[in-house]
């Protein structure tokens, strides 16, 4: 897609923090005066941000992605091509970022009801992601996909992902069973060089493979390969949804409040942070944005969940992120954000102008709590739902801020990835911790490594068995 200046102009996102500040919330609210006490912090994190661009040593290579993968892209559309002429069906496999954010762009840039429409009118093949190595749900993707006539994207940087392997294995066991080569029906995402996924490539005899940059993180992955080869194939425009990625990177670029939206919003959450607002709910008034949530989830909270700053010394950081999804949410958590504790921040994503706007007939006029709607339609309605909501958390002294969309596609949906990528790495300079690991994770992995008898966890094993149900304390 080819975009004026004009209308990229016209697709920005904006973050309006109009009801963070005490002028709407009384001592409620956030201050200029706390605003400007904070503005030396916040030009460190810029400044950390920004001289640390691209380093690969510190997981940063995802703030170069928007610009360094032009010969990838033309692979990735030239692969997705092919699958898309070959194949019925496409399933990725992977965990974590390998598997939110290709859900997420699915399902905000496609038709909600992809799966269901004939093959005439979807762009590529039926789309499944297995996130999860529930037995039930590999059973059930097998009833409904034939492995013959299957692309899978087997995403994992080390090859060591206990459940992404797990996934191949039972795969190319069917594939073999099939009478099919392997390797026609896989693709690789991982790395360049090293890991299992690597060898299992030489062995098969060579598997089109994309690279997961050592600078990148599962997180920060979805304007990688990771995220773009899905999005290929199914038709999204991975070009455009760059361009929008490098259009908010450049809106960021100064370390100014009042010109930086990533800046800004990671300052007022490092404030309510502070102030005991250790839950953030993202609430997106929009079907197309529902998996966002999930995606942002994993980012804000494997990110700023940690417990030593980068000094050494003990924190016990971060924001517990809850996912809503507007209207649905305002009938069943909204009466907690509005009347509950005072320790949250709600962040809404609103859309300017739907797709759809699906006009509201007249009718049952003698019933005027039915009869005002006609006429109107379920954009209006949305909307007036979202600024309704938003208006009684300000009454009631909450908390709360809104990221507008002025419409849902690839360029405002990469603006609103990066900005969130950005608004993450400015917060957690401002915690003074590194924002890019995340050890807590590790300790579960290594765990269940012991319980499944990987050589070289015996120990872990042993201490595992002394940590078994207590009888005394089951009923």
């Amino acid at each position: 897609m080819k975009l004026s200046e004009t209308q990229r102009n016209a697709w920005r996102i904006t973050v309006d923090y109009t009801n963070m500040t005490d002028k709407y919330l009384g001592d409620k609210g956030i201050s200029q005066r706390e605003l400007d006490a904070h503005r030396k912090l916040a030009r460190a994190a810029h400044a950390y941000v920004s001289e640390n661009r691209g380093k690969d040593e510190l997981f940063m290579g995802w703030t170069e992605l928007p610009y360094n993968q032009t010969e990838i892209v033309e692979d990735i559309l030239k692969t997705a091509k092919e699958i898309r002429k070959k194949f019925d069906y496409f399933v990725v496999l992977g965990i974590g970022g390998s598997a939110l954010g290709p859900i997420m762009a699915f399902n905000a840039l496609c038709h909600l009801h992809y799966n269901d429409l004939p093959k005439s009118k979807r762009r590529g093949p039926k789309f499944y992601v297995e996130d999860n190595v529930d037995p039930v749900r590999m059973k059930e993707l097998l009833d409904v996909i034939d492995v013959r006539k299957t692309c899978f994207n087997v995403i994992s940087k080390s090859g060591a992902t206990s459940e992404t392997m797990t996934q191949y294995l039972i795969i190319a066991d069917l594939l073999k069973a099939a009478g099919e080569d392997v390797k026609d029906h896989v693709v690789f995402t991982t790395d360049a060089s090293r890991g299992n996924l690597v060898k299992i490539s030489k062995e098969l005899g060579g598997v089109k493979s994309f690279v997961l940059g050592d600078g990148v993180g599962g997180r920060f992955s979805e304007l990688s390969p990771v995220g773009l080869l899905p999005a290929a194939v199914l038709g999204i425009d991975i070009k455009t949804l760059l361009k929008g990625a490098a259009y908010m990177d450049k809106l960021c670029r100064r370390p100014d409040l009042k010109k930086n939206p990533a800046l800004v919003s990671a300052l007022l959450q490092y404030i309510s942070m502070q102030n005991g607002k250790n839950i953030g709910v993202l609430m997106p008034y929009s079907d197309n944005l529902k998996f966002v949530s999930d995606w942002y989830a994993q980012l804000w909270a494997e990110s700023l969940g940690k417990n030593e700053t980068l000094s050494g010394e003990k924190c016990n950081v971060g924001q517990t992120p809850v996912k809503a999804l507007g209207v649905t949410d305002q009938h069943s958590q909204v009466q907690l954000y509005t009347e509950g504790p005072f320790d949250k921040v709600v962040t809404f994503l609103s859309v300017g102008e739907y797709k759809e706007k699906f006009p509201i007939p007249h009718g049952c006029e003698n019933i005027p709590d039915v009869g005002f709607l006609g006429g109107h339609t379920m954009e209006e309605l949305i909307q007036a739902e979202n600024r309704a909501t938003a208006f009684a958390l300000t009454k009631a002294g909450r908390l709360n801020y809104t990221i507008n969309l002025p419409v849902v596609n690839e360029f405002t949906l990469g603006q609103l990835l990066y900005f969130f990528e950005l608004q993450t790495a400015y917060a957690g300079a401002m915690f003074n911790i590194n924002t890019f690991n995340q050890p807590g994770v590790e300790a579960g992995k290594k765990a269940t490594f012991a319980l499944l008898g990987k050589p070289g966890y015996e120990g872990q094993k042993a201490e595992l068995a002394g940590a078994a149900p207590d009888e005394n304390y089951i009923i």
